[in-house]
């Protein structure tokens, strides 16, 4: 693999995701459709997902993809493949509230090892660089001429003062009374995979999530901020969260930095 060609078509179809993603948000009205998963989906997200996959087809013939919305023609993945989410946060996106992501990642032997993650509404770009070393782009967002990179990396938390981040839209009791476990100086809110990169920039300590996702949600995200110096294990015994399942159903996770001191659940 020449993660360094893998690394700039990921940019660069992350950007033109966005900018094709922000013309539709920003206009008067888009239509809402209902999957099968009673999940919601827009014409972003089907624009989106038609951008990355053609372009990584096109760059990427021999690796096999992954995308949300080619799901339901997929099979058992395998170690080694090329995942997406178009448009993660959707209904971030249908309810203009600014949290969602363009994400794209390579899964290596069952871990994500490079990824984007792009919130255009945001203006806040995150990726790993061929080495996997994980940064977050500044500047204007040139597709073709990468800008200013300022290297990430996570905290080193005080157990006695965490800073927690959680789901935005998919909060619940399970997951508030696993937080309550924990010494907690201050709680975000953040949608999409942001939560991950919130961790790997050291703005966040700890994101639990007791809820389902699916392995395009988070593998972007995963890989950013194993790239920054973080963890994603299982919540149920610890273990590594892997990639590569017969459904791409995730269990449920924590992400952290280490040196949280974490609980049981």
């Amino acid at each position: 693999m020449d993660y360094q060609q893998l690394v700039t078509v990921m940019r660069r179809l992350s950007l033109e995701a966005g900018d094709r993603i922000m013309e539709i948000y920003t206009s008067d009205d888009f239509e809402v459709k209902t999957k099968s998963d009673e999940s919601p989906v827009t014409i972003a997200d089907e624009a989106a997902d038609k951008i990355i996959s053609d372009g990584l087809r096109a760059a990427f013939p021999d690796i096999m993809l992954v995308t949300e919305e080619q799901s339901a023609t997929h099979t058992a993945s395998g170690d080694t493949f090329l995942i997406v989410d178009p448009l993660d946060g959707t209904k971030e996106f249908i309810n203009r509230r600014g949290d969602f992501t363009v994400n794209i990642a390579l899964v290596e032997n069952g871990l994500p090892t490079r990824g984007v993650v792009y919130a255009p509404a945001r203006s806040r770009l995150f990726f790993t660089l061929a080495n996997g070393d994980a940064v977050e782009e500044k500047g204007d967002f040139n597709k073709d001429e990468v800008g200013k990179l300022e290297p990430i990396s996570v905290s080193e938390p005080d157990n006695s003062a965490l800073l927690v981040v959680a789901s935005k839209s998919h909060r619940d009791q399970a997951t508030d009374d696993y937080i309550a476990k924990y010494d907690v100086q201050d709680m975000k809110s953040a949608g999409s995979s942001l939560k991950f990169c919130l961790i790997a920039t050291g703005e966040a300590d700890l994101y639990p999530r007791v809820g389902r996702t699916m392995e395009w949600d988070t593998a972007a995200g995963h890989a950013v901020l194993t790239g920054a110096g973080g963890h994603v294990v299982r919540f149920d015994d610890l273990t590594p969260l892997k990639y590569g399942k017969a459904d791409f159903a995730n269990p449920f996770f924590i992400a952290y930095a280490p040196g949280v001191d974490l609980k049981a659940s």
